[in-house]
């Protein structure tokens, strides 16, 4: 801090109102948005695939396909009394005709008439804990249903778990890239602060000051600007999750905001997502300060 001439008050030697402050501050409140976004974008894949998880693995489907001289309905109820009978098992139930078509529908469409088909029938098995539930033993009591056969859906639970860790690799990748791009702006703007500055700077030297003086004016500037447009952009960015949850839930059709929202659930943050949001905050001021000093330091020795 120096005194302003003529007024006996402290000011700083960094220009408060500067274009390249205001800028900056526009700037690290975008890369704040994105990054706040892009990371609760990737905790609400990663809940929902917790979710995913979690649900598909409670859940195997026995399959009956038509049998010639086999009786449907029998099949039906021998492959429920078995599946009640698996340890682990909580209950299992026959899907009825009608819920049979109705899982059809989003391919086929509806209103058709599939009575002279023969159609595959499900029983649903939920289970009480998937890791004592014998299901291997469920498997081989099965073979005395002629036509019945058991989905684990291990083979969907891999792909939803490989697609959602696609999906949180490329964010963080993302997030990644904005980090970077941070850094380079305030080294931008840093180096372009100093140049127009370089009369005060030189003037200090004069006086006596020290790079490292000199380093923590800018990297107090430049600290204070990282958090408020730290603060813009985190506040923004929990806005826009509030308001895109109630977009989903209000403006897309019910087929689009359920495919929606298997990818990011409720785009509820709940408090770690709200967390995650907040440290990010004072880790882009804390970026701001340090790649500053750095960068003023390296900009006094060059022209020392």
């Amino acid at each position: 801090m120096v005194r302003a001439l003529g007024r006996g008050r402290p000011t700083s030697i960094v220009p408060e109102g500067s274009v390249a402050g205001r800028t900056l501050l526009l700037l690290i409140a975008i890369m704040t948005f994105l990054s706040a976004v892009t990371l609760g974008g990737v905790v609400l894949v990663q809940k929902s695939a917790i979710g995913w998880s979690a649900e598909v693995g409670r859940e195997v489907t026995i399959q009956i396909r038509p049998v010639e001289g086999e009786v449907m309905e029998s099949n039906l109820r021998t492959a429920v009394a078995l599946a009640e009978a698996t340890p682990g098992v909580a209950s299992a139930r026959a899907l009825t005709e009608a819920e049979n078509l109705k899982l059809l529908e989003p391919w086929l469409g509806a209103g058709l008439d599939l009575s002279a088909i023969e159609v595959p029938r499900l029983v649903v098995v939920e289970l009480s804990d998937p890791e004592d539930a014998d299901i291997a033993k469920l498997t081989e009591d099965l073979k005395a249903v002629k036509g019945a056969s058991l989905d684990t859906h291990a083979a969907w639970r891999q792909q939803l778990n490989t697609m959602a860790g696609t999906i949180v690799v490329s964010g963080l990748l993302v997030l990644m890239l904005i980090v970077v791009a941070t850094v380079l702006a305030i080294i931008f703007a840093t180096r372009g602060t100093m140049a127009s500055n370089r009369e005060i700077v030189d003037v200090l030297h004069f006086i006596g000051a020290s790079n490292a003086f000199i380093a923590g004016e800018f990297q107090g500037r430049f600290l204070s600007i990282g958090l408020r447009g730290g603060v813009i952009g985190g506040v923004a960015a929990i806005v826009f999750f509030f308001l895109v949850a109630m977009a989903v839930g209000n403006v897309a059709p019910d087929v689009a905001g359920t495919q929606i929202g298997y990818f990011f659930g409720t785009f509820a943050l709940g408090i770690d997502g709200i967390i995650g949001i907040a440290a990010v905050v004072p880790v882009i001021a804390a970026l701001t300060a340090i790649t500053s000093r750095m960068t003023v330091r390296r900009f006094l020795t060059e022209i020392s």
